[in-house]
């Protein structure tokens, strides 16, 4: 019989692993000419900056990479973010190097199904929301779901690592 006449959704790598781990989410779709920054995505959809997490991508001194996942109108604190995964120092993956490190492009880029897991932290503010928004895995796509179900699905911690 399959799919005739009905419209599939494009699923992202990142809602597949939210499907297969049974986590419940919603999806958003928006128009995305080229990608500016968070704000201007929370602006144009009329969204909360402090629920609205933007994903970031740091390698430390051992050429390890951690993901740090922070509210879009807050700046990373590189020295609290090396701390907290026990790094000497951090300094963000270029932008040239995102794709072919995590698997995505830059303004589609989620803490969820990178080419490889690596150790993630989700600013603790996140706790403070019952469904957070974080980049769908692709441009002009978010995820809405809960921080714990977003910590769970990453095996993220919770921390300070902003300004």
């Amino acid at each position: 019989m399959g799919y005739f006449g009905m419209k599939k959704e494009n699923k992202t790598n990142a809602m597949r692993i939210l499907d297969q781990a049974k986590i419940s989410y919603t999806t958003k779709y928006y128009d995305c000419e080229e990608f500016i920054d968070g704000i201007h995505i929370a602006d144009q959809l009329g969204q909360d900056y402090a629920s609205s997490f933007k994903t970031l991508v740091t390698i430390g001194k051992t050429k390890n990479y951690y993901v740090l996942v922070l509210p879009i109108d807050k700046e990373v604190d590189l020295k609290k973010s090396a701390r907290v995964v026990g790094e000497k120092s951090l300094e963000m993956l270029h932008v040239k190097d995102i794709l072919a490190v995590t698997g995505y492009i830059r303004g589609g880029c989620t803490s969820i199904g990178m080419k490889k897991r690596f150790p993630t932290v989700i600013h603790e503010s996140a706790q403070d929301f019952e469904t957070i928004i974080v980049s769908g895995g692709a441009l002009g796509t978010q995820i809405h779901l809960a921080p714990n179900d977003l910590q769970k699905v990453t095996s993220a911690k919770f921390a300070d690592i902003i300004e």
